[in-house]
């Protein structure tokens, strides 16, 4: 340890010196934790608004999943009745070309019959 007894002894003065200014680094220390805290205080405040208005917001999207979830059964069968529907449709589509295949082959024979006589005839 170092002696003690070799430093030259502080008067009054200088010890009242060193602990005003020890007092007043004192103090501007407390100002500046005072002006810390009174920011903290404020951003909680709006931490605490900002943290309502996402619990109303949830609220509200779980509302709405659940909605959703309400509609999927009724969704998927409005989706198997248009499946059914575009099925029958092109059941008929199909047939409707199954019975125009010879009216397309017979309009196919008379055009070339036509076209034959035209160019036969030179018309």
């Amino acid at each position: 340890m170092a002696d003690r007894n070799s430093r030259p002894a502080r008067t009054g003065p200088e010890r009242i010196r060193k602990l005003a200014q020890a007092a007043l680094n004192a103090d501007v220390t407390v100002e500046q934790v005072d002006a810390i805290l009174e920011g903290l205080g404020e951003t909680l405040e709006d931490l605490n608004r900002s943290t309502a208005n996402l619990d109303v917001t949830l609220e509200r999207f779980n509302d709405t999943i659940n909605k959703i979830n309400e509609l999927a059964p009724r969704l998927n069968a409005v989706v198997d009745r248009m499946e059914g529907i575009v099925a029958r449709v092109e059941r008929i589509v199909g047939i409707g070309e199954t019975a125009l295949a010879p009216l397309a082959a017979t309009e196919s024979a008379v055009r070339s019959a036509i076209d034959r006589v035209r160019r036969t005839a030179r018309l």
